[in-house]
């Protein structure tokens, strides 16, 4: 008997706007199958009883039952006398994160190809190695040089940094997992922002917390100088939350916001701040795409600087990472803490994590001495980018909306109808494995969303927007078919 059950309370907030014109058990059993596929519901869910899910949506009975029995016939669904009705994915298909399979182009990840000195970058890390050899390689904290070379880093930003305030990790996510572990209990509340990096969301549920969204909306256009842009986020609302919540933890992404391309102005970011401050509560900015910077007229100084001077400090956790302006098969990322708060990570990241690897941390460590023209290197890619999905939304959606995104990897495109799950799950069928609107989003929001990375090639672009074509005709108008060419319940 699983573990996980979920409630139909619950079930119906993650389906959100799930009736079709078609019969209502298939447009159900679509639905929770999406959910499924999408992550959102986890392989090894109980569901809800029939009687329980029936009375929640207004339905009958029996319109729920032929809706598990289809999911049961599609291997979404294992039945067993006694112990309710648990998902599973059918075949052999595995509930990790998979290519789709031959054939398929993946848009659920947004990430550029490697940066041009990586692969020398490795040699010389190669031939670095033998001096760390006659060492056990366990290396829970990260290595010396590299750790200094990343407080340089943040003191030539402007905010004065040692290597003790900081940690190596495995990649940002286990950065954001740490975090969450270390300092919260069951049943903190944690603001976050919606739509948001959607494995964050996880790793703070995981640690027991109750979710406190505050919305951060796509740029509009306008001014992009320092103190001049039009931010997406309600700082008077952001205050209120606080006052409301009393947070032990706010995640946030202050600069080219995954996945609206948002920026915080240096207001919101003094009010955030300040607000934080006032309730003691642990700021964590995750800064994986701050210098992801395309046409942004001049360059943000850390979090912590925008600090009231005359008054008592929040404190602030700061993730980085090597995966987006790097490579993503780089898996190193760091937390910049003080002094306090890294003893009390580095004591609590054993329980998961003995050790980060010692190459890829030489290879970083090559590579962040270059990081500037890197930097140019990438602008030049994620223009291009930009461009195509531009020029292809105009000429293949002129009803949809694109907001400018002066940095980060990804365009936060309003389609105009609720329809972003079928739309992703249509899109299967002809080769694109997408991301929902709803996998940002908490509780089935952001149907009328689609996260398009600007980190792909023309002829990517191309293949991607014919089969959104062909599948917008499904999905506009009548539920997805279900297509199993990969489950990816991760997204990058």
């Amino acid at each position: 008997m699983s573990d996980a059950q979920l409630t139909a309370r619950s079930l119906e907030l993650l389906l959100g706007t799930w009736r079709t014109s078609a019969a209502s058990y298939a447009a159900l059993a679509d639905r929770i199958r999406l959910l499924v596929l999408d992550g959102r519901v986890p392989i090894g869910t109980r569901l809800p009883a029939e009687r329980d899910l029936a009375g929640r949506l207004q339905l009958s009975r029996t319109t729920v039952a032929a809706a598990y029995r289809q999911l049961r016939e599609g291997g979404f669904v294992d039945s067993v006398r006694g112990s309710g009705s648990v998902t599973r994915l059918p075949g052999r298909t595995l509930p990790l994160p998979a290519t789709g399979g031959e054939g398929m182009l993946d848009f659920t990840k947004a990430s550029l190809p490697a940066a041009s000195p990586l692969a020398a970058a490795a040699r010389a890390a190669a031939e670095e190695l033998p001096r760390f050899l006659p060492d056990p390689g366990y290396d829970p904290v990260g290595l010396p040089h590299l750790r200094a070379e990343i407080a340089e880093r943040y003191t030539r930003r402007g905010l004065p940094t040692d290597p003790g305030q900081i940690l190596v990790t495995v990649g940002a996510q286990q950065a954001i997992a740490l975090i969450a572990r270390t300092f919260l209990q069951r049943g903190d509340r944690v603001v976050i922002e919606v739509p948001t990096y959607p494995h964050a969301i996880e790793a703070m549920r995981l640690a027991g917390a109750r979710l406190v969204p505050i919305t951060v909306t796509a740029p509009e256009e306008g001014p992009h100088r320092l103190g001049e842009e039009t931010d997406g986020w309600d700082a008077e609302g952001i205050e209120q939350t606080f006052r409301r919540a009393n947070p032990a933890l706010a995640y946030l992404i202050p600069d080219f916001h995954n996945p609206t391309g948002a920026s915080m102005s240096p207001e919101t970011r003094r009010r955030v701040l300040a607000a934080a401050a006032g309730h003691g509560t642990i700021v964590v900015a995750d800064e994986t795409t701050a210098e992801l910077d395309i046409d942004r007229v001049g360059e943000y100084l850390p979090l912590p600087s925008y600090a009231d001077p005359a008054t008592p400090a929040a404190p602030i956790v700061m993730i980085g990472s090597a995966s987006k302006t790097l490579w993503g098969g780089l898996r190193i990322g760091w937390i910049r803490a003080e002094r306090s708060h890294i003893q009390r990570l580095i004591a609590a990241k054993p329980a998961t994590d003995l050790g980060t690897p010692v190459i890829e941390q030489l290879v970083v460590a090559q590579l962040l001495p270059q990081l500037a023209e890197i930097a140019e290197e990438r602008r030049e890619q994620l223009r291009l980018g930009r461009a195509e999905v531009h020029r292809l939304v105009a000429e293949t959606f002129p009803e949809w909306t694109v907001p400018p995104q002066h940095g980060g990897l990804t365009a936060w495109v309003g389609i105009g109808a609720p329809v972003s799950s079928a739309l992703a799950l249509a899109a299967r069928s002809h080769g694109l494995l997408i991301a929902a609107g709803p996998r940002f989003g908490l509780d089935g929001a952001f149907e009328r969303f689609l996260r398009i990375p600007i980190t792909y090639t023309p002829e990517e672009y191309d293949r991607a927007f014919t089969a959104l074509s062909r599948a917008w005709a499904v999905a506009a108008s009548e539920p997805a078919p279900y297509f199993d060419q990969g489950a990816l319940p991760s997204v990058v």
